[in-house]
Formats: structure tokens, sequence, C-alpha cells
């Protein structure tokens, strides 16, 4: 036996799915839990194509931003 991960088009989930349903010993195992829904991905893209230059800061200006707001005293 031989084990197979493949990425496939959500369009084309329910045919491939159902023809390997009826292949001899396939088990298919659908592993969702690290699955990011669609419309949290949609949102991300679209938030990077609205993004300007100007609206990013480096990593070193990130570290130091979340040091000070989780320093506080």
């Amino acid at each position: 036996m031989r084990q197979l991960t493949v990425t496939i088009p959500d369009d084309f989930y329910e045919t491939f799915i159902s023809f390997f349903k009826h292949v001899p010993d396939v088990s298919i195992d659908e592993n969702v839990e690290n699955e990011i829904p669609l419309w949290q991905q949609e949102m991300v893209l679209d938030r990077m194509k609205n993004a300007k230059p100007e609206d990013f800061i480096s990593w070193e200006e990130s570290k130091k931003r979340l040091n000070a707001k989780w320093n506080k005293k």
C-alpha cells in the first residue's frame, strides 16, 4: 500500500471523493483541522490587495511594539 496527499480544487472535491470511495481497500482521511476557511482566505487576499506600502512596518519595529505592549508594568 502507498499513501498519497492530494490538493484539489474545491469544486472538484465531490467528484474526486465519489470516485475513490468505490476503489477497494482505499481509506479516505479528510484532514480539516488545519484548514483555513475560504471566507478567511478571501479576506486576507483582499487586505493584501488593498494594502499600501506605507502601512507596512519592519519585523524589528513589530517586535519593539509587541515588547512595549506586553512588557508594560
